[in-house]
């Protein structure tokens, strides 16, 4: 009996740290390439993507090929939410921050992985707010037993 693949979301501070950084062992980083080489199913949102090209332009404009090859071979990129959709989940995250976490729980995520996790705080256990180095050790006894 197979393990499902975990689906995590991946925020635009995770992305940026992955993109930023000057080795292959952040914990962004690994999240990724576990994502790369689809041991997880790694997801973000068109907002996420946008935000995170937005700052590494501003800040790190050297690295902007970089985070567009990891969005390219490492994420999904969902559409965002209407408006409509964002309605029943009012109050678990940060306003400016709740279109993300509503994608991540429509694609149907079990990890949202963010730096900041006070701005999110979801009523329903079925996501998981972490940071990646959280998420890696708690995820991997699970990878260990996917066949």
């Amino acid at each position: 009996m197979t393990t499902p693949k975990p689906s995590v979301f991946i925020d635009a501070d995770v992305l940026i740290a992955a993109a930023a950084s000057p080795s292959t062992h952040g914990a962004s980083t690994v999240v990724l390439t576990l994502g790369e080489i689809r041991l997880l199913d790694c997801v973000s949102s068109q907002q996420a993507v946008i935000e995170s090209e937005r700052n590494i332009t501003k800040k790190m404009p050297t690295r902007l090929p970089e985070l567009q090859l990891m969005v390219h071979r490492c994420l999904r990129v969902i559409d965002d939410p209407l408006a409509a959709e964002l309605v029943a989940l009012k109050g678990s995250a940060d306003p400016k921050d709740l279109p993300l976490l509503v994608a991540a729980m429509r694609e149907g995520c079990e990890y949202f992985l963010t730096f900041n996790i006070r701005h999110y705080y979801p009523k329903e256990s079925t996501i998981r707010v972490l940071r990646p180095g959280d998420f890696l050790t708690q995820i991997r006894t699970r990878l260990s037993g996917m066949s």
